[in-house]
Formats: C-alpha cells, sequence, structure tokens
C-alpha cells in the first residue's frame, strides 16, 4: 500500500483568456494594476503601500529593491520570477501560485495567505514571521533557513521540501506533516511539536535536538 500523502485541494489563481502585455512602467505607474501580463523584462525599485494586482501573470520578472508593503495580490501567477529580498510584509494574497520561483530572502512577516501555492521555489532565508495561512501548499521547495516563527498555520500543507534550520518557535506544529520534507535541524520548542507528523527517522532527529536517548530494543 503507497504511504505517499494526498495533496490537499486549494483554490486556484483565476486569469482570464485574453491579458493585455503591460510594460514595467505600467506597474510601476498605478497603484491599481489588473488583468494583464508582463514577462521577461526587470522591474527596479518598485514601491508603494496597499499597490494591488488583480488577475495578473508575471513570467519570467526579476524584481530589484522593491518595497511593496501592504501589497494585495490576489488571482495572480509568478512563474520563473526572481523576487529575491523584496519586501512582501503585511501583504493579503489570495488565489496566487509562486512557480519555480526564487525567493530567496524575500520578506513576507505579518502577512495573509489564502490559497496559496508555492511549488518548486527556493526559499531560503525568507521571512514569515507572524503570518497566517490557511489553504496554503508548499512542494518540493527549499526553504533552509527560513524564519516561520510565531506563525499561525492553519490547513497548511508541505510536501518534499527542505526545512534544514527553519525557524519555527513560536509556531504550533498541530497537524502539519513534516514526514516526507527534509531537515537535519530545526529551530523550535518541543511545546510547539505537539501534535506534529513526524517520521522514524525525524523521531531520532528531535530526540537528539533535545538531547534524549532513545532505547530501540529491535537493535539489540
Amino acid at each position: 500500500m503507497s504511504n505517499k500523502k494526498k495533496v490537499m485541494k486549494i483554490e486556484s489563481p483565476i486569469i482570464m483568456n485574453e491579458l493585455s502585455e503591460l510594460l514595467p512602467d505600467d506597474v510601476q505607474s498605478n497603484a491599481f494594476v489588473e488583468m494583464g501580463i508582463v514577462q521577461k523584462c526587470v522591474i527596479e525599485q518598485l514601491t508603494g503601500q496597499k499597490k494591488t494586482f488583480d488577475k495578473m501573470i508575471f513570467k519570467q520578472v526579476t524584481f530589484t529593491e522593491c518595497t511593496l508593503t501592504g501589497v494585495e495580490l490576489t488571482d495572480v501567477i509568478f512563474e520563473q520570477c526572481d523576487l529575491s529580498n523584496v519586501d512582501f510584509s503585511d501583504a493579503i494574497i489570495h488565489r496566487t501560485a509562486f512557480k519555480n520561483c526564487k525567493l530567496i530572502g524575500i520578506h513576507l512577516s505579518d502577512s495573509t495567505l489564502r490559497n496559496v501555492l508555492f511549488d518548486q521555489c527556493i526559499a531560503d532565508y525568507a521571512t514569515f514571521r507572524f503570518c497566517n495561512t490557511k489553504q496554503v501548499i508548499i512542494q518540493d521547495s527549499s526553504l533552509r533557513h527560513t524564519d516561520i516563527s510565531f506563525s499561525k498555520l492553519q490547513k497548511t500543507e508541505l510536501y518534499r521540501s527542505n526545512l534544514d534550520q527553519a525557524q519555527l518557535s513560536g509556531t504550533k506544529m498541530n497537524g502539519i506533516d513534516l514526514s516526507d520534507c527534509q531537515f537535519n535541524g530545526l529551530g523550535v520548542g518541543v511545546e510547539d511539536l505537539q501534535g506534529c507528523i513526524i517520521n522514524r527517522e525525524q523521531a531520532y532527529l528531535f530526540a537528539a535536538i533535545f538531547g534524549l536517548v532513545v532505547k530501540d530494543d529491535s537493535l539489540v
């Protein structure tokens, strides 16, 4: 019998069949940007409070020195984009997909995520502190040294992802399944692990982290 986890269903971005081709200047100059596609370009020093993107596709776009605190993303797809070190703190993100994106050091502190997919992304050193997530899937991604402390994870599922040295202090892991994820260490309190789903090898690792000695009579 297969032990493969069944992937949770979430709402996908709703995108129109015909989108207008937009240039970086169109994105820079408007507080509300909708129903467009931006591709194969660099967007530099994009700033703004409460900027809104609705029904958008960003494909092969590099964002550099961008600060978009409080940004609202609804029905947005980022595909093969580089959003490293972008400031999305206090963001509201709904029905949005990050596919094969580079998200190293992205700031998502205090953000609200609903129906969000991270697929084949590199999000090492990202900051998710104080995030509120629901219906979120992270799969085949790297989140090494990522800070997810003091977050509220509801219906959040992780598949085949690297969480090595991620910080999870103050984040309740009840019901979170890490059994097919990879890590050699996590920054987490024993009280936060109650109800977390792990595999046998991970159980030995956590025992070592907390200074416990596991006696395995099967090895005698």
